[in-house]
């Protein structure tokens, strides 16, 4: 199967929350495409749709390292720390995508229920979400 066809099959899937299709799409092609963060990336978000939220954030923890430039993993290991109540992780790993690409993360972050419990966590500091 062309890696294209995967990732829109990857896309069908997990529109229609069929996670462990989806996750089967994304394993494969992190395993044809180990240099493109696509099918990392989408596996462990597959892994946490089905509700294996620690597996998403060690396999996360593994990417990471790879693609140093993707805010987009630094920001999902946010969200997976923030659903595991790890909140002082969550925060550090907010800031590290901040850090790669600030006006995405901050609308992306502020309205995304799964770093709610990183938000309710910083409630009381001098962390500023809108600042």
């Amino acid at each position: 199967a062309h890696p294209e066809v995967l990732k829109l099959r990857y896309s069908i899937y997990s529109a229609s929350k069929k996670w462990d299709m989806a996750l089967e799409i994304a394993n494969c092609l992190h395993r044809q495409l180990p240099d493109d963060q696509f099918g990392g990336v989408h596996t462990a978000v597959a892994l946490y749709r089905l509700g294996r939220t620690r597996e998403a954030k060690d396999f996360s923890l593994a990417l990471a390292p790879r693609f140093p430039k993707s805010w987009l993993i630094p920001y999902n290991l946010a969200c997976y720390c923030a659903q595991l109540g790890e909140i002082e992780e969550a925060q550090e790993w907010f800031k590290a995508a901040m850090a790669l690409e600030e006006d995405i993360v901050r609308r992306m972050g502020i309205d995304d229920p799964d770093l709610e419990p990183l938000w309710q966590g910083m409630r009381d500091t001098t962390w500023k979400r809108g600042g």
